[in-house]
């Protein structure tokens, strides 16, 4: 955890964007009691209760077919009454970080979905694995190659499931997209350039600013949906990374990276730029091959997504997100369904981050990869 203890994690976000307020109540809370009736529906908890848990998986495992929200762990006490009144969790299912690892004589949860700061997914991730519970774990994996390891280690050896937080593969434009590239319907991709960024603004205390909470900046949040992006925009993880880094607002991004870009070539002949940064607003993707085009814009936004290829738009109905991954991966633990986010994909992006740090450290010189079929 980078000499970060849960301690100052909680006075950190006390006074950053996990302090956010939840939402009011909704009328589908009370389905829950019926819920854990339901063999068929896997129990999660969700380890963290900042804006993503409260603004998005929370509402999305209200709608969930295969999975529901069984238990919270949190280390605001306050926020506990909250959540358990509004989704009827019982008290016993209600855990603090420090009594965490009691989780495992609850039967009822099934599935630990760890939403918490970079630096503390391996540590959480870990913990679940060891107390029998599946694992979902949130973008990036890990803040080093050596945690992701350890995380798919002590998965394997619990016997337990492991999939990473990338939503966009459960969604119907990013298929979309994967089919046109695995079918060759526009011919072979020639280059593909993927851009992912957001304006980061007002408190300087949020976490993601922290290094050593967040592992990095730009890279380490947005930049993943851009490497992503560029994998399965081609069909094909690169055998080398050129990368760049810049500030144009130092004075803010004191701890961490603002922008970054990045080239990358892949072994097909095929070459693309990725872009991410946390002082401007994009989000999109876009592959010309031989015989056509295509692009998401936005490509990797809550939603809805929107897209359009040389023969015409794409158009498909808007669910959540995180609803549609959970589902994926109960479905995953239920009935042996693909794994559309495994625990090598998480690796292998990091590896990818690490090798586009290396490469700014060393002055922009290209860094060779060897991730073969990693992860695709």
């Amino acid at each position: 955890m980078n000499n970060i203890t849960r301690r100052t994690f909680n006075k950190t976000m006390s006074k950053g964007i996990g302090g956010a307020t939840l939402l009011s109540a909704m009328p589908w809370a009370c389905a829950m009691g019926e819920q854990k009736q339901d063999k068929k529906k896997l129990g999660v908890a969700l380890v963290g209760l900042g804006s993503y848990s409260t603004y998005q998986l929370a509402p999305s495992l209200m709608d969930c077919e295969y999975c529901y929200l069984a238990g919270i762990v949190t280390g605001t006490p306050e926020k506990e009454k909250i959540w358990q009144d509004k989704y009827n969790i019982p008290r016993t299912n209600v855990y603090s970080y420090e009594n965490f690892d009691t989780i495992a004589s609850n039967d009822s949860i099934d599935i630990v979905y760890v939403v918490l700061p970079n630096s503390m997914h391996a540590d959480f991730s870990i913990r679940a694995a060891k107390a029998g519970k599946h694992v979902i774990c949130e973008k990036p994996m890990a803040v080093t190659v050596e945690e992701c390891d350890a995380i798919i280690e002590a998965c394997k050896k619990a016997n337990v499931k492991l999939s990473v937080g990338y939503r966009l593969h459960s969604e119907p434009y990013t298929q979309e997209i994967k089919r046109l590239v695995d079918e060759k319907v526009f011919g072979n991709v020639q280059y593909i350039s993927a851009e992912a960024a957001y304006r980061s603004g007002g408190n300087p205390d949020q976490w993601r600013l922290n290094k050593a909470l967040s592992g990095g900046g730009a890279l380490m949040n947005m930049g993943v949906y851009a490497i992503q992006s560029a994998i399965y925009g081609t069909g094909e993880n690169p055998i080398s990374v050129t990368a760049q880094e810049f500030s144009s607002r130092p004075d803010y991004f004191k701890d961490t990276d603002e922008t970054i870009t990045a080239q990358f070539e892949f072994s097909s002949g095929a070459f693309g730029n990725i872009m991410t940064s946390h002082n401007t607003n994009v989000n999109r993707m876009y592959g010309s091959c031989d015989k056509g085009w295509f692009e998401l814009n936005p490509a990797s936004s809550y939603g809805p997504l929107a897209g359009k290829t040389s023969s015409g738009d794409l158009s498909f109905p808007h669910e959540r997100q995180q609803k549609l991954q959970m589902d994926d991966f109960a479905r995953h633990i239920l009935n042996d369904a693909p794994n559309v986010a495994p625990g090598e994909m998480g690796k292998r992006d990091m590896i990818i981050v690490k090798a586009i740090y290396e490469s700014i450290a060393k002055g922009n010189s290209k860094i060779e990869l060897k991730l073969g079929s990693m992860g695709l």
